[in-house]
This record gives structure tokens, sequence and C-alpha cells, in this order.
């Protein structure tokens, strides 16, 4: 059986971690385990001159990896163990002056592991957590860089995973613009997160695009697809044009349905601030009606009573009335969670805060890498959606009526050029 370094064991338990659900003090002696095992293994191959598998020149006392040994370090997590390698066949026997410098500095360590897995890690914070009193840092800069450079590595491996294994109910896609190349106009960069059959909140993609047009995301959902997505129940996006086509082209068995928390926003643009307590009541009755009936029925009212007096109101009101109720034909205590893109909202907003930090975190490297390890954090508080037989069985009624809507359609459509055939061959 090959040997493996540590570090890589220690990351293939993050990735189980961030699989399910998990404690944060659990996560954070793993980051913690993982930021020295890679600072040690760095530090190793910079003596050697040579990576993990790679042969030496030879020669007398050129030094070989010779295992490792457990070491220990107290946080406020808790004791975290972490694997020493050990380095035989040295002209003097090898001391890491890393595990020098780890000694007292856990809060250093903390904050350095915090930065990697929930913002992003800069070679300047690695550097500055194991530089000592005297100004003296431990780790070259080309460890550091090393360290910092593997989010970037976990980012990739994330936007090629295959997504066959999730069965997703609900599924939310928006956009931020970010400045992904210096002296050029903000681009959009896509995300899509959903919720599976499990009740699982699942990140799916993060990819950037040139704006949100229809092409950028058509090709955004087509990349899901070929990685295994199925088309959800019911897509979420906001008011985009180009969300709006690319979910209907790419994912034409799927709900749309129309993010109501920009929807209200829009609304509340066109009411003076007086009226908008009260239109605001009459658009959420129909917005949470107890069926899409019910919801239409609503809808006829409220034309009724601010047509005349609010038309630019009751127009944004209408536009895409159907997007905005998809959500009452879910279950009941699924409809809360469905109707907004907000938890995308709260992601972009960490990202945000983390780029006026650090403002010179531009370009689409950077800026990527930021906005997936803000992720990190964002799981947390990411909590499953609990879903009973009955609830499922449901559903699954759902996805009958879905395909059966989509074959009539589809038939539908197929009618006028069966009958221009006809035509052509009885002309002939």
């Amino acid at each position: 059986m090959a040997r493996v370094p540590a570090s890589e064991s220690t990351r293939k338990r993050i990735a189980e971690l961030l699989g399910g659900e998990f404690e944060k003090s659990a996560l954070m002696r793993e980051a913690m385990r993982l930021i020295v095992e890679e600072a040690l293994e760095a530090e190793v191959s910079e003596r050697l001159g040579r990576g993990y598998y790679e042969h030496g020149p030879g020669g007398e006392a050129c030094g070989y990896r010779n295992g490792y040994r457990v070491g220990r370090l107290k946080s406020a997590e808790g004791v975290v163990q972490y694997g020493v390698p050990q380095v035989a066949d040295m002209a003097a026997p090898w001391q890491s002056e890393v595990r020098a410098a780890l000694a007292g500095r856990t809060e250093e360590l903390e904050r350095v592991a915090i930065e990697m897995y929930a913002r992003g890690l800069s070679v300047r914070d690695i550097e500055a957590a194991f530089t000592d009193a005297r100004g003296q840092c431990a780790l070259s800069k080309s460890a550091a860089s090393q360290v910092s450079e593997r989010l970037w590595e976990d980012y990739q491996a994330f936007a090629g995973r295959d997504l066959s294994g999730y069965r997703v109910l609900y599924l939310f896609i928006d956009g931020i613009a970010e400045r992904l190349h210096l002296g050029q106009p903000r681009e959009a960069v896509l995300a899509a997160w959903a919720i599976v059959e499990n009740g699982a909140k699942v990140l799916l993609g993060l990819s950037p695009g040139s704006k949100e047009d229809t092409v950028s995301c058509r090709e955004f959902l087509r990349d899901l697809k070929a990685r295994g997505l199925v088309d959800p129940l019911l897509a979420v996006t906001d008011g985009a044009p180009g969300l709006i086509r690319g979910v209907e082209e790419v994912l034409p068995r799927s709900l749309r349905q129309r993010c109501l928390a920009h929807k209200v926003r829009n609304l509340e643009a066109k009411v003076p601030a007086e009226r908008w307590r009260e239109v605001k009541g009459h658009a959420l009755a129909a917005y949470q009606a107890a069926s899409p009936v019910m919801a239409r029925l609503v809808r006829d009212e409220f034309v009724k009573r601010f047509e005349r007096e609010l038309p630019s109101a009751t127009a944004c009101f209408l536009d895409d009335f159907e997007a905005c109720i998809a959500h009452l034909r879910l279950p009941i205590a699924h409809r809360r969670v469905a109707r907004t893109t907000n938890l995308l909202e709260r992601l972009f907003g960490e990202e945000r805060r983390r780029t006026k930090v650090i403002p010179h975190a531009f370009g689409e490297r950077a800026v990527l890498k930021l906005m997936y390890a803000a992720l990190v954090r964002a799981a947390q508080t990411w909590r499953r959606v609990v879903l009973s037989e009955f609830e499922l069985r449901q559903l699954e009624t759902l996805r009958e009526e879905l395909d059966a809507e989509y074959s009539a359609r589809n038939a539908l459509m197929m009618k006028p050029a069966s009958r221009s055939r006809i035509s052509s061959n009885q002309g002939t």
C-alpha cells in the first residue's frame, strides 16, 4: 500500500465533514491540523530539495523521509493531533523550525485556519502567523504560497465534480458582478445551490460568466447538466431576463419561481411610501395564498383595487405573476424556503465584505477563491430541510404532473409541423 502525506488524509476527513452535518469545533480542529501538516510537509520538501514522491540525487547523507509521528497542539477547540514528518540520513539531526514557531501560537494558528477555510488564505496571513517575536518567519515564501494555492485546487475539483449523485428538488441560481479582470467592467459570477431529496443544502456550481445574459446562463446550466444534474422540480431566479430564459431553455421540465424578495423590492419602488403598507398586504396575500387558484383570485382583486390609482405598480405586480406563485404547488412547509434566493444573497454579502478587507484581491482566480472559501463559513449555518414521507409522495406526484405537462407542450408544438407536412404531401 503506497504511503500518502498526512495532509491528504486530513483533507479527506474535511471533505467528509463538509459533505454532511458537522460540529464547528470538529471542522476547526481538522482545519488547524491540515494547515500544520501542509506547513511541515512544505518545510521538509524545501529542506530535501524534492517533493514527496520524487527521488533524490543520491550521495552521502542526502536525507530521506522516514514516516510520521504524532504531534499534539493545545487550542481553544481542544487538543489537535497532527502528523509530524520524520527525516533520516541527514548529516546533522533535522529539527523543524515550524514546530518550534508553533509553541504558544495557537491564536494565530486558529486565525489562519479560519482564513483558509472560511474566507480564503493570503500568503501574508500565513507568514504573519509563523513569524516569531524577533520578526523571523519559519516559513519561506514558496512554502507559504504552496499552502495558499491549495484552495484554488479545491475550487477546481469542486467545479468539475460529478453531480449525478444528487437528486435535486429545488435549484437556486443567482449572479453577482465582480471585477474579474483589472481595467475591465465588472462581470458576473454565477452560483447555484440546491435542496436535495434528503433535505441537505448543497452548493452545486460557481462559475464566471460575461454577464447575466442568456448565453452565460445557458452555458452555466448546461455545464451542471453535463456533470449529471437532473431537472429539478423548481428553479428559483431573480428577474434577470438571461437567467429566466436560460432556465426555460435548459430546464424545460422544471417549474420556474421568481424570487419574491426581489419582486417585492421592485414593487415597493413603484408605490408611494404612504401607500406601501396597504399594497404590500394585498401583494403578499396573493404570493402566499393557499393555492394557485386562490392566488389568481387575489390577483384579480389587486388589479381592481389599484389599476387606476397605481398603474405602474399594477403592471409590476402582474409581470411574470405565474412564476411568482409557482411555489404554491409545493408542500406547504417547503414554500417559505423555496420562494427566494436569499441564501445566495447572504453568501454574496459575505464575499463582498471580504473583498473590502482585501481591496487588491481582484482578478478571476482571486475572486473565485474568495467566493468559494466563503461557502465554508456559510455551510456552518445551512440546516437541512425536514422532509416527511408524505411530503416526498407529494413531490413525486408533482414530478409526474410536470412530466405530463412537458409532454403535452411538446405534443402541441408538434401539431403545426405535422399539419404542414400533411398539406405539403397533399399538394404534391
